[in-house]
């Protein structure tokens, strides 16, 4: 595989590079798991074709170094690189462990979210990545805070002792442990901190996650450092708990082409119109895979 600027359009040799290497890891796990053990196998196969595409990209990127690429010029050749890898890990995947409808919607999901966020990794614009705050370190910020507030209150040590009681009952109310602030993506633009949540889509069972991602949003909205929680939906198929969060007016929330053009404005690169010419699902697939697919009724899921 050559390795230069050109790879951006080299779709064909790129699906011929990681089909080999399929072919090859294939051989190998066949020796070491039996033809009834298809999850083993599905496993190692997306293990090893994720690993190859990872090389390939760590070397491109070290050429990219040397040979002082632009971030245009990275992110085109790694969106090319990840698409047509995904490719071949769903045709290996779908040879060893045929894909039900439920699988391979989630799947083809799945894929999207590390998609998109190549953008943010190779900007156009002036971003840059931020590691986000540990809620345990929000946690003692407020507390110190607050136990702060109380011991400047001119009322007696009984009353600061029962203020201080059900400040802490109101946490344990909060949470019985530890809330996850880390999201999918955090940058920062124009000195505006963003932490973003990428999703597939909303389903009916998404309550509990909901719930989540409006107490998550709630407790950056209380800190200082003035962060703007932003959600990228993939579908424009959403029920209530999307309209939930679109009108909680902590979340500012973008499905389908809405988020792209988010995606776009924040980032500078229009990944939708790279899909738009470079994705072509029903033919990269391998013939027999589409033919799968279009048999078990699966291509409808074949939509980013």
């Amino acid at each position: 595989m050559n390795i230069n600027k050109s790879l951006k359009n080299k779709k064909t040799e790129l699906l011929n590079y990681f089909r080999n290497r399929a072919e090859e890891f294939l051989s190998e796990i066949k020796l070491t798991y039996g033809n009834m053990q298809f999850k083993e196998q599905a496993s190692a196969i997306n293990k090893s074709l994720i690993e190859t595409k990872e090389n390939l990209t760590s070397a491109l990127l070290q050429k990219a170094e040397v040979e002082n690429w632009t971030n245009r010029e990275k992110l085109e050749s790694i969106l090319m690189i990840t698409y047509t890898n995904y490719i071949v890990m769903l045709e290996a995947r779908n040879d060893v462990w045929p894909y039900e409808y439920m699988t391979f919607s989630r799947r083809i999901g799945e894929l999207w979210e590390p998609f998109c966020k190549h953008c943010f990794s190779y900007p156009i614009k002036d971003i840059s990545l931020f590691i986000p705050p540990l809620f345990s370190e929000v946690k003692q910020k407020l507390s110190t805070e607050i136990e702060f507030y109380i011991d400047k209150l001119k009322i007696l040590s009984e009353e600061k002792a029962q203020l201080r009681k059900y400040y802490n009952k109101v946490w344990g109310l909060v949470t019985s442990g530890e809330i996850k602030l880390e999201l999918d993506l955090h940058f920062i633009s124009s000195k505006q901190k963003f932490v973003v949540d990428f999703k597939s889509g909303f389903g009916s069972n998404e309550k509990g996650n909901t719930n989540r991602l409006l107490l998550v949003a709630s407790i950056y909205q209380n800190l200082e450092e003035n962060y703007k929680c932003i959600i990228f939906v993939r579908s424009t198929d959403n029920n209530h708990y999307f309209q939930t969060l679109k009108k909680s007016g902590i979340w500012y929330a973008y499905s389908g082409d809405k988020a792209y053009d988010k995606m776009k404005e924040y980032s500078g690169f229009d990944i939708k119109k790279w899909i738009v010419s470079n994705v072509d699902w029903k033919n990269d697939f391998k013939s027999d895979t589409i033919q799968y697919l279009k048999n078990n009724n699966l291509i409808q899921y074949l939509v980013w």
